[in-house]
């Protein structure tokens, strides 16, 4: 763990050389930084082109790990768990309730669920991100759950399909930003010795799943709340009305209300202030200063940081436009995702990688459920969800897996997620061979485990090799490319042959692909901080 000694020659050199900082712009930048030099290597600050950003990074950096993990991070870490329960719960809460919302409103474009649940995220990755990273972290993350809880509600008391689309279009808008806030607001307060938390942080991603499955199971199961207008073979015997058929509103309803719950205890139990990295890239830095200072005393650790260390590093150039609501603003934050070529190429990857895995997973599940019928697989609506519940609770073990394989130095991020994609790809390949229902549980199980060990290290390591100053936006339009695909999975659902094989191995080929951006990475964030 490093500290911070304020560098003994500070004054003396503002004394001697005043004109030399006048000149550079960049303060004392030399004598702090030697000053301020702790064991944390930044992952970014050989790439910084901003000096006094550099130097006042590292200094935070510093800072971070001399206060260490407190319980304000255990606090962040449920309460932005909250965040990735929501954001998985709502991409599967149209799945799970779109076929008895269809016996009930018979749509003539039975997809339209999936869409509107994507493009209501792709709109709201890039809204809260790109905005996060212009008024700040906190709006958002105080924000988009009630968004979201609204939306689930309102979406149970839809009189049709149309309406209902456009609800799960709003409640997806609401949390299309959860991913990102999450991820960035939680990294932007740990200490170095504890980022790898943040690829366990997934794990609320596969509990949010388990809660879909159960929620499903409890009120899609029973006869009483659902009703079945379909013979042996398929062929519609009837209509269901709304009183017979309740079970998926009650869905939406207990989802709404459990992220409304959620919701309040963002605002009332943790009360989050702006990242001391965002106020950093406001300039802020009395503000910096006391949030630390406030910290370290409410838990009672060091924190030598003081107001003239950061100012002696100089004035911040290049993190905002002219205005905040301008094109310069925008500019100024894409720009910075392609500041020198390395950064560029990590960015363009790592988008890649979204699209990938955006295309792969959703285009597995939607080709899924023929396939099986086609191979005979028929059980009861009871088993169905149960096994449904089953698959989602073993997407909770796979991200704590991966935080510990993220943080030993033989794997560290690059190669944790190369194993993840190379063991899914290896059991989408045998999922063509599975005869039984057993097994079929069994590999479905499997796969969600093994699947998220490459999910939830991509999850952690986007924010990580992102500049702070930018980072928002670049995990926005990361998780908008994910969404786009998610798009096309759903298209692709309503023009292909969903019941031969050839999806699954399309999908495992697409894994292959995401283990070998993964080597290309640039950046390893093992044992570094992030800038």
């Amino acid at each position: 763990m490093s500290t911070y000694s304020s560098p003994p020659l500070a004054a003396s050199v503002d004394n001697e050389h005043p004109k030399d900082s006048e000149k550079t712009g960049v303060g004392h930048f030399d004598t702090v930084d030697q000053g301020s030099i702790g064991s944390g290597i930044d992952l970014l600050g050989e790439q910084s082109l901003d000096r006094a950003l550099k130097a006042k990074m590292h200094i935070v950096n510093n800072t971070i790990d001399e206060i260490g993990f407190t319980p304000y991070h255990w606090k962040l870490f449920v309460l932005n768990g909250f965040g990735y329960a929501v954001d998985s719960l709502l991409l599967l809460l149209q799945s799970v309730i779109a076929t008895q919302a269809g016996y009930e409103f018979q749509p003539a474009y039975a997809e339209a669920l999936d869409i509107s649940v994507y493009v209501g995220m792709f709109v709201g990755a890039l809204f809260w991100g790109i905005s996060a990273d212009i008024i700040g972290r906190r709006f958002a993350f105080n924000v988009s759950l009630f968004i979201c809880s609204i939306f689930s509600t309102v979406a149970g008391a839809a009189p049709n399909w149309v309406s209902l689309a456009v609800f799960i279009a709003l409640l997806g808008f609401g949390g299309g930003g959860n991913l990102i806030l999450d991820t960035t607001v939680f990294l932007e307060y740990l200490p170095s010795n504890k980022q790898w938390v943040l690829t366990f942080l997934a794990a609320w991603w596969g509990l949010g799943q388990a809660i879909t499955g159960f929620i499903a199971w409890g009120f899609l199961s029973p006869a009483k709340w659902n009703c079945y207008p379909l013979d042996a073979a398929g062929n519609r015997t009837g209509t269901c009305t709304y009183h017979e058929n309740m079970g998926w509103r009650y869905v939406m309803y207990t989802s709404g209300a459990l992220v409304f719950v959620m919701s309040v205890a963002r605002v009332t139990v943790i009360r989050l202030k702006e990242t001391p990295k965002y106020l950093l890239g406001e300039r802020k830095d009395a503000a910096v200063v006391e949030g630390f200072q406030i910290m370290a005393r409410k838990y009672n650790r060091p924190c030598s940081i003081t107001l003239e260390q950061l100012e002696a590093c100089g004035e911040i150039q290049d993190t905002h436009g002219k205005t905040k609501l301008s094109i310069s603003e925008l500019t100024i934050h894409f720009r910075g995702l392609f500041a020198t070529k390395k950064i560029g190429l990590s960015t363009c990857l790592l988008w890649f990688s979204w699209t990938l895995v955006g295309l792969a997973y959703p285009l597995f599940y939607v080709f899924l459920d023929t396939y099986l019928d086609t191979r005979g697989f028929t059980v009861s609506t009871y088993i169905t969800w149960r096994n449904y519940a089953l698959v989602n609770i073993s997407g909770i073990f796979g991200p704590m897996l991966a935080g510990g394989m993220a943080n030993w130095k033989v794997l560290g991020r690059k190669y944790t997620m190369v194993i993840g994609a190379l063991v899914t790809m290896a059991f989408f390949f045998a999922y063509t061979h599975v005869t039984t229902e057993t097994q079929n549980v069994a590999f479905s199980c499997l796969i969600g485990f093994l699947f998220n060990i490459y999910y939830a290290t991509l999850y952690a390591y986007t924010p990580e090799i992102l500049p702070s100053a930018h980072r928002a936006t670049g995990n926005g339009v990361a998780v908008a490319c994910n969404r786009v695909m998610g798009i096309l999975s759903a298209v692709i659902a309503t023009v292909a042959n969903t019941s031969t094989s050839a999806p699954i191995y399309v999908c495992a080929a697409l894994f292959v692909g995401l283990a070998v951006v993964a080597v290309l990475f640039p950046f390893e964030p093992y044992g570094k901080r992030s800038s």
